[in-house]
């Protein structure tokens, strides 16, 4: 949403966006439209969900942000496009460049303005810019730094032009979408492990047989929060700084703890 409206304001024609159709959300299950369709709306901008819609919109260039769906090659053929992508290519190519960073420990991340065609994520590199990871840095907050510079990326391009795209140099890594089953903490792991876990967003784990979401941990603990038992080893530990029992709102951890009866050192899930 962020390229969609920063384009708009630098006074670029914008034609058409193209984004998935309304989901069912909640326990109503109410039709909800997704960010990008809301924002489109809001700055009167017509929405399709249907790729091919952008071959009769008379489109000069077709921007492509985490779309989440293959282009066909016939649109390939029809239609220029660049792709914002979240990684520093050819490092995590794929569905879940952020997460996939934060989950192997990487240091910096970045954005590439890249060509678009049939490989995934193959295409050359017309622009890249570098971000540090922090340490407590999540998904969000790493996609938000990215989306940023990624717009400026583009911005500048279209005003200055693309110039030729640079072959990606090196061995490529997968950023495979995170499957649910990742989401579960997996306290055998080391306490380092489990916060990048967290951090990546939807992490979760059971108390008392009931689902705990876990938002916000500490490693190493700051004292503050409960801690958890994490790791092969004695003493590993991570500390709840925000979490979300089953039905009820998010609390600080020892809001939690208080509640629970928890003993600090203990174990959850299986």
């Amino acid at each position: 949403m962020p390229v969609l409206r920063a384009l708009r304001e630098a006074g670029h024609d914008v034609v058409l966006a193209v984004s998935r159709g309304d989901a069912r959300r909640g326990r109503g299950g109410a039709l909800v439209a997704s960010p990008v369709k809301a924002a489109a709306r809001d700055l009167g901008i017509p929405v399709s969900d249907r790729p091919d819609d952008l071959l009769d919109a008379g489109v000069d260039l077709a921007v492509v942000v985490a779309f989440g769906r293959i282009i066909k090659p016939h649109l390939l053929a029809a239609v220029p496009m660049v792709n914002l992508h979240f990684s520093l290519l050819p490092r995590w190519r794929g569905a879940a460049p952020v997460e996939r960073a934060i989950l192997a420990g990487d240091q910096r991340t970045g954005v590439c303005l890249m060509a678009v065609e049939e490989g995934l994520d193959t295409g050359g590199v017309y622009a890249r810019a570098e971000v540090p990871i922090g340490p407590d840095d999540t998904v969000e907050e790493v996609r938000g730094r990215l989306v940023e510079l990624g717009t400026r990326l583009l911005l500048d391009a279209l005003e200055r032009g693309f110039g030729e795209p640079r072959p990606q140099v090196g061995d490529p890594t997968y950023a495979a979408k995170i499957a649910p089953e990742e989401r579960r903490i997996d306290w055998a792991a080391p306490a380092l492990q489990v916060h990048r876990q967290v951090r990546i967003g939807g992490a979760w784990t059971t108390h008392a047989g009931r689902r705990l979401k876990v938002w916000r941990t500490a490693v190493p603990p700051r004292g503050d929060g409960p801690t958890v038992a994490a790791g092969p080893d004695p003493g590993e530990a991570v500390e709840l700084v925000e979490v979300q029992p089953e039905g009820k709102p998010r609390m600080r951890g020892r809001a939690w703890a208080n509640g629970a009866h928890w003993v600090d050192g203990g174990r959850l899930g299986p």
